[in-house]
């Protein structure tokens, strides 16, 4: 079950946080920042994922801090050569595969919720219009809760029904 809520996804009490992320993503804008700065090791591992696997758009990463905390990376970004970017813009093909592989890993891990972002829609430069309803027909069908914070209020939990 989808649920919108507003509030801060950072106090979310969801097993997982999703967030979009790029390969070898410095994490240093928006909700990365936020949670490489809450889980410092989280940007380092991830980097490391990235070069071990040969990572490209389209897939995720599940990180895994103290007390079990669950960051799942989503690879929604496109790759960039240049010096001062890691990555390009999200698009939709790459949000529309790492949703899937994100089904699959949310079975395989048995999560019982997560917390995610309106995903490409800040610095990702997507509309979310047109980002919807690719988390509704991806997540709308799980057995668990899904909370899509549509609206950040720093510093305010929201209300998760269900959790």
């Amino acid at each position: 079950m989808i649920y919108k809520v507003e509030g801060d996804i950072l106090l979310s009490k969801a097993q997982a946080i999703v967030h979009g992320v790029g390969v070898n993503d410095p994490m240093d804008k928006g909700l990365a920042l936020k949670l490489r700065n809450k889980y410092p090791s989280l940007q380092k591992d991830l980097d490391r994922w990235c070069h071990q696997h040969n990572t490209k758009p389209g897939e995720a990463w599940m990180w895994v801090g103290q007390n079990n905390m669950r960051i799942v990376n989503l690879i929604t970004h496109e790759n960039m050569e240049s010096n001062d970017h890691h990555y390009d813009k999200a698009t939709l093909s790459n949000i529309r595969h790492a949703l899937t592989v994100l089904v699959k890993m949310i079975a395989f891990e048995k999560l019982t919720s997560i917390a995610l972002p309106r995903l490409g829609t800040g610095l990702g430069d997507l509309d979310w219009d047109d980002v919807w309803p690719l988390i509704e027909n991806n997540l709308g069908g799980l057995d668990i809760p899904v909370y899509v914070y549509v609206v950040y209020h720093p510093g305010l939990p929201a209300d998760e029904p269900a959790v």
